[in-house]
């Protein structure tokens, strides 16, 4: 059995992102609730030394783009990395969320044999497109998702497993 590049990508970040805004908005609902400002949320981190929740966001938006941009054997688009607060979180997932929906599957076609170099540490690591994907571009995606719904969840947000898995889905 053949599995296509593109199903384990496209529809993946997308449900996972669209779970993202789901535990944002429970995030958000519960601090207006409690009478915080979200800002609060936006910059809580899980331990000192750990990036913020803005930070997590970012950095799992940055892993959509550069994962299906190096696999189409494109560009990675260049977005400013200045969002902070809830509002502007939610337009930069947007903006992923875009992203995947203008990705074709033939435009991952056969990605998973095209050689994906990646910068580490100042030198060139070469990996197939499938190492890639499987071996750093989904595990950093997921870690930062996670620790971005962990963040939310240890600042006393009302959300839960289903909420990070099923999201919109959770609702009903």
């Amino acid at each position: 059995m053949t599995i296509a590049v593109y199903d384990l990508t496209v529809p993946v970040f997308t449900r996972m992102l669209n779970n993202l805004l789901v535990v944002m908005d429970k995030a958000e609902a519960n601090a207006t609730e409690r009478k915080f400002d979200t800002s609060v949320l936006a910059q809580a981190r899980l331990a000192p030394d750990m990036i913020a929740f803005s930070g997590q966001v970012l950095i799992a938006t940055d892993h959509v783009k550069g994962c299906i941009s190096r696999l189409a054997g494109r560009e990675i688009p260049v977005w400013p990395d200045t969002e902070k607060t809830f509002e502007e979180l939610r337009a930069r997932i947007a903006k992923a969320i875009d992203l995947l929906a203008s990705t074709r599957p033939e435009d991952l076609a056969d990605s998973d044999t095209r050689e994906v170099v990646l910068k580490l540490g100042g030198n060139d690591m070469p990996l197939s497109g499938l190492d890639y994907l499987t071996k750093f571009a989904m595990p950093n995606f997921y870690f930062h998702v996670t620790t971005a719904y962990a963040i939310l969840r240890a600042n006393g947000a009302p959300i839960g497993k289903r909420d990070y898995i099923a999201g919109a889905d959770s609702r009903a």
